[in-house]
């Protein structure tokens, strides 16, 4: 079997890596602490520390890879830790690895479309933010090497889901709760998605793929259905307030048919059914 590289076995890459282990793949895990490392001590393959910023760290890896999938997070941070984590990461990993195919998970936060638009791999990507700019240097970087980049929606699934915290904090202020189309992809179809992009590696290189549930809901959708749902009260409709995203405001709906086309499908398709069947049950509420 192939050999495969999870640089950052984090929520998404150790979903990924596990999963790529059940398929019989050979694989190790990096990530960015010895104590994150020793957390996986249990996991059926080997996990280790390596800064994916660090060329030096990178390059004493003495193995070799068929593919290796960039899913290291910055951990929220600002430009620099985008820049160190995303752009240098990409740089160190293919100079560590040159014969390996490279796969990036990048964002839809690259769409800077306002108005709703639907949006697939050919529309324009222009970020006004730092940061989504760091996202775009960085893919093309990869894709100038053959790489592949998924530009993952929202990412929500067992423990997580931003959204519904907001809802449960009663944090949602409107503009979370008004017109604005959001993208999300549940974890497991994440790691389902990036274990076809990296069987289907020799066909993907050079490509770009959103990673994205089939129905982009509505912020006030969204709102009215926990509402519903969990028996709760709306947010308090308040003046708006302009507040920055880390990766800048946008309002899109973004297309997923270029990867249903190699075949995937997403187990958790809507907010609905990843709200009930996956995320709802893993806060405590019953499915």
């Amino acid at each position: 079997m192939p050999r495969v590289l999870i640089a950052g076995c984090g929520y998404v890459g150790q979903a990924t890596a596990d999963l790529l282990h059940e398929r019989g793949w050979k694989l190790e895990g990096w990530t960015g602490s010895p104590q994150s490392a020793r957390q996986l001590d249990a996991k059926p393959y080997s996990v280790r520390a390596v800064n994916i910023a660090d060329l030096s760290a990178v390059s004493a890896v003495r193995e070799e890879f068929d593919v290796v999938i960039q899913c290291a997070s910055s951990g929220g941070g600002d430009a620099v830790a985008y820049r160190r984590v995303y752009l240098e990461g990409a740089r160190n990993l293919l100079h560590a690895f040159p014969r390996a195919r490279l796969l990036m998970t990048s964002s839809t936060s690259v769409y800077a479309q306002q108005q709703g638009d639907v949006v697939d791999e050919t529309s324009p990507a222009n970020p006004p933010h730092e940061r989504g700019q760091i996202l775009r240097e960085t893919e093309e970087y990869v894709l100038s090497h053959n790489g592949i980049v998924a530009r993952l929606g929202g990412i929500y699934g067992p423990g997580r889901s931003f959204f519904l915290r907001m809802f449960l904090e009663g944090k949602a202020r409107s503009e979370d709760a008004g017109d604005r189309y959001v993208n999300q992809a549940h974890r497991d179809d994440i790691a389902s998605a990036l274990c076809l992009l990296a069987e289907q590696r020799a066909n993907s290189g050079g490509q770009i793929y959103n990673l994205v549930d089939d129905e982009p809901i509505l912020a006030r959708n969204a709102c009215q259905w926990l509402s519903t749902r969990l028996e709760r009260p709306l947010p308090v409709a308040t003046e708006k307030v302009v507040r920055e995203r880390k990766r800048g405001a946008s309002n899109k709906r973004v297309s997923n048919q270029k990867l249903h086309a190699l075949g995937w499908a997403p187990r958790y398709p809507n907010f609905e059914v990843a709200m009930v069947e996956s995320v709802l049950p893993s806060f405590g509420f019953e499915r």
